[in-house]
């Protein structure tokens, strides 16, 4: 069993990495609009319509991919305080409830982004043409892919594999 939960971990570490570079790709694209929009609005005066559109929802894409790696390497999300006052013994069921939270609130994300997605179906953005289902597919995407990673982070924590190890412990400076 242990083995089929780390070789999960590796094929969702290698989808977040992959969400990590389509959020670092999706920030430099909508760098670029945004520059190609200046230009042609101060220089050229001549400003096209679909580049503030666009780079807005380029920009919710890679935020959300971007807050799922984060909560996968734990940048993202928790009850880090109370870890400097808590006993060693009570900081993995700390890490747990932390883990539970963080699920039901991605769990919340899939579903009620999911019905965002579904009424924005018949509607269309003017500017750029698509459903407005793309304006809440990325709440659906990174939810899944919360939900996912904190899965794999409760269940290696069960089967006893060290999944807090690499995160610093806080420690009180004695003086």
């Amino acid at each position: 069993m242990k083995n089929g939960l780390l070789a999960a971990s590796r094929v969702l570490s290698a989808i977040s990495t992959l969400a990590l570079w389509l959020a670092g790709t999706g920030l430099v694209v909508m760098t670029v609009l945004v520059a190609y929009q200046v230009y042609m609005r101060y220089v050229v005066n001549a400003s096209p319509s679909w580049t503030e559109g666009a780079s807005i929802m380029i920009m919710s894409w890679f935020i959300f991919l971007g807050a799922a790696v984060g909560v996968r390497e734990k940048f993202h999300m928790g009850f880090d305080v109370l870890l400097y006052v808590m006993p060693p013994v009570a900081k993995p069921w700390l890490r747990s409830i932390s883990d539970i939270a963080i699920f039901a609130f991605a769990f919340g994300m899939v579903w009620y982004g999911s019905e965002l997605a579904i009424r924005g179906a018949s509607v269309r953005i003017p500017v750029i043409g698509l459903p407005q289902t793309f304006t809440y597919l990325p709440i659906v995407v990174s939810g899944v892919l919360i939900c996912l990673f904190v899965l794999e982070r409760m269940a290696l924590r069960l089967a006893g594999e060290p999944v807090d190890a690499d995160s610093v412990e806080p420690t009180v400076n004695e003086a």
